[in-house]
């Protein structure tokens, strides 16, 4: 048995040979030998058996050396491959006692680039960064593109690979990646988020919870800012096991109604009366009580759910509409919305339809809310096709958050938005703080001009409420007009407003009056 490894090497050895282009050099030598030392039969036997010879020996080669035949495996591997290799290093790791890692990558802000170059654009810039990696990493090493944004390389098994290694390592990806790439004549800048996890970390688990433990860590990475690095740990494993259950928890609480919209007012600065409500979703948690969406909506987006989240907020804002009718209180629009995910789906339309037609609404009535740096992106085909779909309806366009993105006037008309939604950084204090009046004054200037309609958010006092009137906003929302409400409460607001509203006179340019409450 001593002999084995030396005869392992020397199998291995031998293959590597005849199965070289090296060995194509004799092949003309040895056949003219054949022929001169046994004439036409040894040239015919040294034809046919040459090739059988070197064939046996390559398959031969690779069963003497077991792991070590995969261990040459290395570079770009489709995602099948890539699996196998991992087991075959984490055992191999294990036996060994080296050290190897498992590293995630994720290019950062992925969706605006999405949103801005478009797929064909994304899918060459992945591939250029998997080269760049390549560049970096050792031969032996190997990568696979996973589904959507990510990257996972492994390190085969070293004496010296340990925490201070794969920093580094990291470290030159990321540089590696941040030199500008080439695209359409101009040099695109991107970073990287990256999380690793050391085979000791994960090594009396599985091949899939390492690599399920590289992505928890490239998680931490991504929620500590952009050009992370974060290394998996005992509390990474205690966080993603909690974000683990909230995702579990998240799926149950849509089955059972727990999430659903609340509802914030919204009112003519003219009139007082309510124009309209926007749907905020809401986690009517039964341990940890309301949560807003900051806290839910990552895990809907890492599940992939945004789009039956959608659909839920939706039914239950179109099912508030038709019960508010029922009633015979006058809610003429509600605003919804729309995310990048669901303005993607090519279904949108036709759902949207349906979803109306259930609860007897006319598409009018429906304010599809759009964050303005989805149209500063240069929209995709199908978000375009979508919203202008959604505007043939005869839905209402608003841009949310007007004034933090880079929507172009252009943008504006060719979309037909039907009212601007002033962003609150606008509106704090503006009764007090004459740029902040001039800001406000400008965009209520050019929204005139173009004849779109005009909604301040974030309205808390009545001196904001009373300048934006008098600035000419055509309608205002905020804690200063009404905090979000469960459905059961809106009922008993609009009463209560109705009656505050009687006898209240009117703020507008004409009157100043700082009232209105």
């Amino acid at each position: 048995m001593r002999n084995l490894p030396s005869f392992d090497r020397l199998s291995r050895s031998l293959a590597s040979l005849l199965n070289s282009s090296s060995a194509l050099v004799f092949i003309p030598a040895l056949s003219l030998g054949a022929f001169w030392i046994g004439g036409e039969r040894a040239l015919v036997a040294a034809a046919l058996g040459l090739p059988l010879i070197a064939a046996a020996a390559g398959r031969f080669g690779s069963k003497a050396g077991g792991t070590f035949g995969a261990d040459q495996a290395g570079g770009l591997l489709t995602n099948d491959r890539f699996d196998a290799e991992l087991e075959a290093v984490f055992h191999g790791s294990k036996q060994s006692g080296e050290m190897s890692a498992c590293i995630a990558i994720a290019i950062d802000d992925y969706t605006q680039l999405l949103d801005l170059h478009g797929q064909a654009a994304m899918n060459l810039i992945s591939q250029q960064v998997c080269n760049r990696i390549l560049s970096v990493i050792r031969s032996q090493d190997f990568v696979t593109r996973m589904a959507g944004n990510r990257i996972l390389i492994a390190l085969r098994p070293a004496q010296h690979l340990d925490l201070e290694a794969c920093i580094q390592m990291a470290g030159r990806i990321q540089s590696a990646i941040e030199d500008p790439i080439p695209l359409n004549g101009t040099g695109i800048y991107l970073s990287c988020s990256i999380g690793f996890c050391l085979s000791s970390g994960e090594l009396d688990g599985t091949p899939e919870m390492w690599k399920d433990a590289a992505n928890n860590a490239l998680i931490e990475a991504q929620q500590n800012g952009p050009s992370t690095i974060r290394a998996y740990s005992s509390d990474t494993r205690r966080r993603s096991r909690i974000r683990t259950n909230l995702k579990k928890e998240f799926e149950a609480a849509l089955n059972s109604g727990e999430i659903r919209p609340w509802f914030q007012p919204q009112i003519s600065t003219d009139t007082g009366k309510v124009t309209g409500f926007e749907a905020l979703a809401r986690w009517e948690h039964p341990q940890k009580g309301v949560l807003g969406p900051h806290v839910f909506l990552p895990f809907a987006e890492q599940a992939e759910m945004m789009e039956r989240f959608g659909q839920t907020i939706r039914h239950h804002a179109f099912k508030a509409m038709r019960d508010w009718d029922r009633a015979g209180v006058v809610v003429p629009r509600i605003g919804i919305n729309f995310s990048s995910d669901e303005l993607r789906d090519p279904g949108l339309i036709d759902r949207l339809k349906w979803e109306m037609d259930q609860f007897d609404l006319t598409p009018d009535r429906l304010a599809v809310e759009i964050l303005e740096t989805v149209f500063s992106r240069r929209p995709d085909d199908v978000i375009t096709r979508n919203v202008t779909s959604m505007v043939a309806l005869g839905c209402c366009i608003d841009l949310d958050d007007f004034g933090t993105g880079h929507a172009s006037i252009a943008s504006i008309k060719r979309f037909q938005v039907s009212r601007i939604k002033i962003d609150r950084s606008f509106v704090a204090k503006s009764d007090q703080d004459p740029s902040q009046q001039q800001l406000a004054s400008a965009i209520l200037t050019m929204a005139e001009r173009l004849k779109v309609e005009t909604l301040a958010e974030g309205v808390e006092t009545p001196g904001e409420h009373a300048l934006m009137a008098q600035l000419g906003c055509n309608h205002v929302q905020g804690f200063g007009i009404g905090k979000p409400m469960p459905f059961e409460k809106t009922l008993d607001w609009i009463a209560a407003h109705r009656n505050k509203v009687n006898g209240v006179p009117k703020i507008g340019r004409q009157t100043g009056s700082q009232g209105g409450f």
